[in-house]
């Protein structure tokens, strides 16, 4: 159903244009011919049969004025001129032949235009001569100059109009397709930057696991008891190292990037840890910020906690661009099921509650690092004022081990 009417749609528009010149060609007819019935002035004779097939042929031609506008109004006139010949009512028969000139000059050059426009006004002075002892040729000649001249005008006028519509459609197109580009390319670049960062989380664990590996294998005979817990602790580790790494490699598929040159290979990522020190700067920067939270913590996945750290930087950045001096507040609570981070302002005292956020690099690299771990970002004005930004991530479960990551054999995606 749904196809069928889409292929009436189509045909409708395609059709469209040839059935409103059939109506309007239909409606110069009828009133050609009830202006034919009307008593003619001095000098000129009735509308009978012959001019009222004359009539009807003059009307008619104008159904395909869009398909081929110069010959159209050249049967229009040669028309007309035959039933002005006949002695019939010349302005019975003058709107189509102007209809013509308004197609052409819409649609033709201004030369051809010109050109009709000459002969529409040599019909009227021939008109005007062929019944000279009724008119008065001062009149004749005004519009013979005045009626063509109004209608070039505004047929131009409309040809300018629609080529502006063209451009700015295609305008359109290409700033639409500019928009997706740049989307894409920032969506690639902020999973390649998010993928360095999961590679430094991975690094750090491989690192933590050589260092109790080494350490197990010194105190195996001496010591059991610190043998086994590095074992544990490098169990934990190679685990929550793989889980990261797994999700490094869905990033990497959008493409490759090369390894990090600022030598931080093996340097930790931030956490939660370090919130309290980004808060102690965005303070120095004359944003008043304060932190709460809430529920039971719980302690989260390295990867998860860089995730947060970076939505609350990106947060706060946007508010020192954006919203000025002002009161910020970070709120992390801890639920059964999810974390929910907000970061909340009260923006600069010119909000407006039809105001939104556009879809910039930063809100795209929120997204993306929610999107990892199973979570989300809204962000947008609030009704009271100012812009909230909302991070949910899906909490650690009871069955999670000390990494904070599901144990094997809970259904989690394998690594691959």
């Amino acid at each position: 159903m749904h196809a069928g009417s889409g292929v009436l749609d189509r045909l409708g528009g395609r059709y469209r244009p040839l059935l409103v010149d059939l109506l309007l060609a239909l409606g110069y007819v009828g009133a050609g011919l009830l202006l034919g019935r009307e008593q003619p002035p001095a000098g000129w004779r009735p509308v009978d049969g012959p001019g009222a097939v004359l009539t009807a042929l003059v009307g008619l031609v104008m159904v395909a004025r869009r398909i081929a506008p110069v010959a159209v109004f050249g049967a229009a006139a040669v028309l007309w001129i035959l039933f002005i010949a006949c002695g019939y009512w010349p302005v019975v028969n003058s709107m189509p032949a102007l209809l013509g000139l308004y197609t052409v000059a819409a649609t033709r050059r201004p030369r051809t235009a010109l050109v009709c426009a000459a002969v529409v006004a040599g019909v009227w002075v021939y008109a005007g001569v062929g019944n000279l002892d009724n008119s008065s040729m001062p009149t004749v000649l005004a519009q013979a100059v005045l009626f063509p001249a109004v209608v070039f005008v505004v047929g131009r006028g409309s040809a300018a109009l629609a080529e502006r519509n063209r451009q700015f459609a295609e305008l359109t197109l290409q700033l639409r397709r500019q928009q997706e580009e740049r989307a894409l390319r920032a969506l690639t670049e902020e999973r390649v930057r998010i993928a360095r960062e999961l590679h430094d989380v991975v690094a750090h664990h491989m690192s933590v696991i050589s260092l109790q590996a080494g350490m197990a294998s010194y105190v195996f005979t001496t010591d059991p008891a610190a043998s086994r817990q590095a074992l544990d602790t490098i169990a934990d580790t190679s685990r929550e190292a793989l889980e990261e790494m797994r999700r490094m490699l869905v990033l990497l598929r959008v493409g490759q990037e090369g390894p990090p040159e600022d030598g931080t290979a093996y340097a930790p990522a931030p956490g939660l840890d370090l919130l309290d020190r980004l808060l102690e700067r965005v303070r120095g920067a004359g944003v008043e910020v304060t932190m709460e939270v809430a529920g039971s913590p719980t302690r989260l996945p390295q990867g998860m906690a860089l995730c947060v750290y970076r939505v609350v930087q990106e947060a706060l950045t946007n508010v020192l661009k954006h919203a000025g001096p002002t009161r910020a507040a970070v709120t992390i609570r801890y639920e059964r099921r999810t974390v929910v981070v907000c970061v909340t302002d009260e923006g600069d005292g010119n909000f407006r509650p039809n105001q939104g956020m556009s879809p910039g690099h930063g809100l795209i690299g929120m997204r993306e690092r929610a999107k990892i771990y199973g979570g989300s970002v809204t962000a947008g004005p609030r009704a009271l004022g100012g812009f909230e930004v909302r991070l949910t991530l899906p909490a650690p479960t009871l069955s999670d081990r000390r990494g904070g990551l599901p144990a094997p054999g809970t259904g989690d995606v394998p690594f691959r």
